[in-house]
């Protein structure tokens, strides 16, 4: 395991870990949005779920790579549902941030092979 999947996987770890508190905490500058989104509230808490459960999942697969891999696919397919998501709702000024939380997912996945 190199330096810099660890690194890269922890870094991804961490934003789904803070994207989801963001979501349970019901931060303004996340909820605002997903009110403009139209996504229902009572999906909120499945959504802070998935990405908990993503990044912990990744922490795993550190020791046990195949959890690792199957966390980051279910992150990238989020935060694609994501920016799909911000799209439709014509709000192109806020597709960078799911990509932002992706990006080092994306990094541990191809680094993992």
């Amino acid at each position: 395991m190199s330096t810099a999947y660890t690194v890269v996987t922890v870094v991804g770890a961490a934003l789904a870990a803070f994207s989801a508190g963001s979501i349970f905490c019901n931060a303004k500058w996340v909820t605002e949005p997903l009110t403009q989104y139209r996504v229902p509230r009572s999906w909120w808490p499945w959504l802070g779920g998935a990405k908990a459960a993503g990044a912990v999942g990744l922490l795993i697969g550190l020791s046990v790579p195949f959890i690792g891999v199957a966390a980051g696919i279910g992150l990238v397919l989020y935060f694609t549902g994501a920016v799909i998501t911000v799209a439709r709702a014509h709000s192109y000024a806020h597709i960078p941030f799911p990509l932002i939380y992706m990006a080092p997912v994306v990094a541990s996945l191809a680094l993992a092979s």
